[in-house]
């Protein structure tokens, strides 16, 4: 019996035009309504996020979310972190130096600021355009310091030139951070073992749920432990290669309500 489904938004809850569906919102409520936790399972930060929790109403006690990739497991509520893990400051230094050699921009997650360094003079973040409702600031490394938080690091910028770049990531950065595409024109770095997993596997155990009562539902590469860890892991239609070969079944398109068909069909008439 599943008792806890996590769900990725980009490409799964939401369409192309970032909006949840009334079918997907029904379905989901439905699910609710019997005792079935739902979380969101996102690279963004809570505050990210609110508005679909409040689309959502699951901003009541006992809902959480599960954000920066697996990093935070945090209560809708009040924001309060369950679970927790950060990148170190030399880490931010470490991947500061790279963003320099491969000239491409980069932004550092801070709570719910984030921090814009400038590590390329010509190739500008398209991070702002792609999350809109953060806050974000221009910062230099040098006044950046060992007290703040850093969540994650990411890397904003048009696909086929990222992936120019990617491919030149020396492999020693592969074994020192998870790095992984949540979206096409998005790069993201996370301390090694932090993945939507980890945040998953977090918070079932704090709520006594096996891997075989949690459903995972995504699209991406950054999806792809969660799928692998779930004891029902469902690609969407539109997802990349890498997810659907590791999925249990995949479900339609995030245009076609694959979140609500999945659902529907294993969890509410189970």
């Amino acid at each position: 019996m599943i008792k806890l489904i996590a769900i990725d938004l980009d490409g799964t809850l939401l369409d192309g035009q970032k909006k949840i569906s009334l079918k997907n919102k029904e379905v989901l409520q439905e699910a609710r309504a019997q005792g079935t936790k739902i979380v969101i399972c996102t690279g963004r930060p809570l505050a990210g996020i609110r508005p679909y929790l409040e689309e959502l109403d699951m901003q009541a006690v006992g809902d959480y979310s599960i954000t920066f990739n697996g990093g935070l497991v945090q209560k809708n509520d009040t924001g309060e972190i369950v679970e927790k893990a950060a990148m170190k400051l030399e880490d931010i230094m470490d991947l500061t130096h790279l963003a320099r050699e491969l000239d491409l921009p980069l932004d550092i997650l801070s709570d719910d600021v984030v921090l814009s360094l400038p590590t390329s003079a010509q190739h500008l973040s398209i991070y702002p355009q792609l999350n809109p409702l953060l806050t974000f600031q221009a910062a230099s490394v040098e006044e950046l310091t060992s007290k703040r938080l850093y969540n994650k690091a990411v890397v904003g910028y048009h696909q086929e030139y990222l992936d120019e770049q990617i491919a030149k990531i020396p492999a020693i950065y592969k074994d020192r951070y998870e790095v992984i595409k949540s979206r096409g024109n998005l790069l993201e770095f996370m301390p090694k073992g932090i993945t939507k997993a980890f945040g998953i596997a977090s918070l079932a155990k704090d709520l006594a749920f096996s891997p075989e009562e949690v459903m995972g539902i995504g699209d991406e590469e950054n999806d792809l432990p969660m799928i692998e860890y779930a004891g029902f892991g469902v690609a969407m239609a539109n997802a990349v290669e890498q997810v659907k070969e590791k999925a249990n079944i995949i479900t339609t398109s995030n245009e076609e309500d694959g979140v609500a068909q999945v659902v529907e069909k294993y969890v509410l008439n189970n």
